[in-house]
């Protein structure tokens, strides 16, 4: 798959892990999509990248849509880098009583749906482009998380989210396989998100100690250059990568 020329979707790309990724695309000629809520970021980094922002909540039908014709209309869609997502943390039964149904239905919704959402979306409209060389159309990028299988406690949404968005690797993989689409997702271990980069000093520190080696927190540099290497390996598909410098979470 070539980066060079074609067009790639980044839901979350305003920021973090997304914006990354959308850097180094567009650094190898990529045409990017930043699709995010976050509007002021997300026109600023569209801006600097000579790319193309819409405002997507990625549980919206309606948005969804908005932005594959915005990639469509850009050029040839060859790919989607799933980085959007929520990470609240609350216990099954805490001090006030049980988990909030409605904050485990929203993590649900914006994780698993979410991601499912836009890649039934662009996967039918990468269908339809011409075949590149190997018979390959596209190819899909989702994130789960370590916690998919080191779940720590507070965690029990977001670790059944995310685990469920490694399970539909596969299935979706086969799926696509006639339509020429691979499906990959990366389980990023303790990285430089905004949200963690907000904790005191400190904190950062001991989380970084916590992974074997290197012992540090992940550079969001570091995600984006294994989704490079995913869409340019026409070999790597129905597979979900760890991305964690070896680490594997403590209860807490």
């Amino acid at each position: 798959m070539q980066i060079q020329n074609n067009v790639f979707i980044i839901t979350g790309g305003a920021s973090g892990l997304g914006a990354a990724t959308a850097r180094l695309l567009a650094e190898n000629g990529a045409k990017v999509i930043i699709a995010d809520v976050q509007d002021e970021a997300g026109k600023a980094l569209a801006a600097e990248l000579n790319g193309v922002f819409v405002r997507c909540d990625v549980t919206s039908e309606a948005d969804g849509k908005a932005v594959v014709e915005a990639a469509t209309a850009a050029g040839t869609l060859r790919g989607l880098i799933n980085c959007a997502g929520v990470a609240p943390a609350m216990k099954t039964v805490g001090k006030d009583g049980p988990h909030a149904l409605d904050v485990f239905q929203r993590v649900i919704n914006i994780n698993l749906v979410g991601t499912f959402n836009m890649c039934r979306l662009a996967a039918d409209a990468m269908s339809k482009t011409e075949a590149a060389e190997h018979g390959e159309r596209g190819v899909m990028i989702n994130t789960a998380s370590v916690a998919a299988f080191d779940g720590q406690i507070g965690q029990a949404a977001y670790a059944s989210s995310k685990a469920a968005v490694a399970g539909m690797t596969l299935p979706m993989a086969r799926d696509l396989s006639r339509n020429g689409i691979r499906v990959m997702t990366i389980a990023p271990g303790i990285f430089e998100t905004p949200m963690l980069l907000g904790m005191p000093q400190e904190v950062q520190d001991a989380l970084g100690k916590m992974v074997p080696f290197p012992p540090r927190l992940g550079k969001p540099a570091e995600y984006a250059h294994l989704a490079k290497s995913i869409i340019e390996n026409v070999m790597l598909n129905g597979e979900t990568i760890r991305l964690d410098g070896a680490i594997r979470m403590q209860p807490k």
